[in-house]
């Protein structure tokens, strides 16, 4: 009797049938160009993420990981997009408020539109105003 019993057929012919998986391999790495290009494909207005990452053989999971990813380091979501800084000028000095200044009103521009508030008007109303005109942009 033996001493280890082996369940291997030695000896006798041995077939087996092999199954072959074609597809995406499981880790596939995609170039920043590639990511960049699908998150601004993404970021179109009317654009559905799921289908887009479907359409380009990607979970939605990572669509959403490369958003986030994008958002975070600031970059833009095409390649070709820059990021940069606005020149800004810097105006003279305002007087002191101690030389009472008498202001007849102000005078706010957003987005092409004007706002003019004459002295009295409650912060408040004024900032529902503002919200209200920065909405219809």
């Amino acid at each position: 009797m033996d001493r280890y019993p082996s369940n291997l057929p030695i000896g006798e012919p041995s077939y087996r049938r092999v199954e072959i998986l074609t597809g995406t391999p499981r880790r596939r790495r995609w170039s920043a160009e590639e990511k960049a290009r699908i998150v601004a494909e993404s970021s179109v207005p009317g654009s559905v993420a799921r289908t887009v990452a479907l359409r380009h053989g990607v979970h939605p999971n990572q669509l959403y990981g490369w958003r986030r990813e994008f958002r975070m380091i600031g970059g833009a979501a095409e390649p070709g997009l820059a990021c940069g800084f606005v020149p800004v000028a810097v105006a003279q000095e305002a007087p002191s408020r101690g030389v009472g200044l008498a202001v007849d009103a102000v005078e706010i521009e957003l987005g092409g539109a004007v706002l003019r508030a004459a002295p009295g008007v409650e912060m408040a109303f004024l900032s529902a105003v503002l919200r209200a005109m920065r909405a219809s942009l």
